[in-house]
């Protein structure tokens, strides 16, 4: 079958949110199209679609509805019709998609690490105690409390500007964002120390950018094909498995993160109480192709471990 391009006179409709971020992904996404296929920039439309989360700043994603805010309208709309690709950040992304839409094309992934940010500390050591953090991170709140348990720790939500202006009138001390988003943005004038995965693992997913279609559309599969980065998906494929056993939301603070050594992969996982007070961590390795079976299994020895209402010492903050 001969495979049919995009064009100025049909353009591919590319979704995305409407943050600086999210436009960056959609357009590193339209210039690799733009080069496998040798296409004019006039080939591709990127189409803004506003979703729930990023409208509702004032609280926290747990009491809204959770990770499916930032992809709702968008699914919507590739279901519809309206976009014929939609571009994610993989780590806002719930497991299952909507019957239809499919997730199988996976940009080369960014530094997974986090970033501390700080207009005034040199680290997260450094913080005086007491010491209020911002972060919309239930994950990073955990993680933060587990070492420092005498942190005050605000609800931070909004875009990486948006958060960046809260500590330059002082809401916070400190920040954390995902060093992938700052590499993306450009943004190396933002005073930030790399966070080693060892001291602090990263969502999963974090770092990866995916692109969603619909399941009876052969043509746009066709084109993506030429852009997928293979380890990735198969780095996130063990990942997304192990989140999915633990039935992960933005619930519940989970860390993982996995890597290829030839044809090994090795992957960690971690699920922490929401008020810091206990970690659970596991780390196996196994071949690539059995990625998502070994997440299962890690999944599951975690939660054997942890029993019942682990996750239920609900914390609280205030909003910021």
């Amino acid at each position: 079958m001969k495979l049919t391009l995009p064009s100025p006179a049909s353009p591919l409709n590319i979704g995305t949110r409407g943050s600086p971020l999210a436009l960056a992904q959609a357009h590193e996404t339209r210039s690799r199209l733009m080069a496998a296929f040798d296409l004019p920039e006039e080939a591709f439309s990127i189409v803004v679609i506003k979703v729930t989360g990023d409208a509702i700043q004032d609280r926290p994603l747990k009491e809204i509805g959770g990770k499916g805010l930032f992809t709702r309208e968008i699914e919507e709309a590739l279901l519809d019709g309206s976009i014929d690709i939609a571009v994610h950040s993989m780590k806002d992304m719930p497991v299952d998609q909507p019957l239809g839409l499919i997730l199988d094309t996976y940009l080369p992934r960014e530094d997974v690490r986090d970033a501390f940010i700080s207009l005034g500390q040199g680290g997260l050591a450094d913080l005086p105690q007491g010491a209020t953090v911002g972060t919309s991170s239930l994950r990073r709140r955990a993680q933060l409390l587990h070492r420092r348990p005498d942190l005050n720790i605000v609800e931070f939500r909004g875009n990486v500007q948006t958060r960046l202006r809260k500590l330059s009138e002082g809401v916070a001390e400190a920040t954390f964002l995902a060093m992938a988003g700052l590499n993306r943005l450009h943004m190396s004038d933002v005073p930030r120390v790399a966070i080693s995965t060892d001291e602090m693992l990263p969502a999963v997913a974090q770092g990866a950018i995916g692109i969603e279609r619909r399941i009876d559309d052969p043509v746009t599969a066709d084109l993506l094909a030429a852009i997928h980065h293979g380890p990735t998906g198969q780095r996130l494929a063990a990942e997304r498995a192990f989140l999915g056993a633990l039935d992960g939301s933005c619930e519940t603070p989970i860390g993982g993160l996995a890597e290829l050594d030839g044809g090994t992969l090795r992957l960690r996982g971690e699920i922490l109480r929401t008020d810091g007070s206990l970690v659970l961590a596991d780390a196996s390795e196994a071949p690539i192709e059995d990625g998502p079976e070994l997440g299962r299994d890690m999944a599951s020895r975690l939660l054997q471990q942890a029993g019942p209402g682990f996750f239920d010492s609900a914390a609280t903050s205030g909003a910021a």
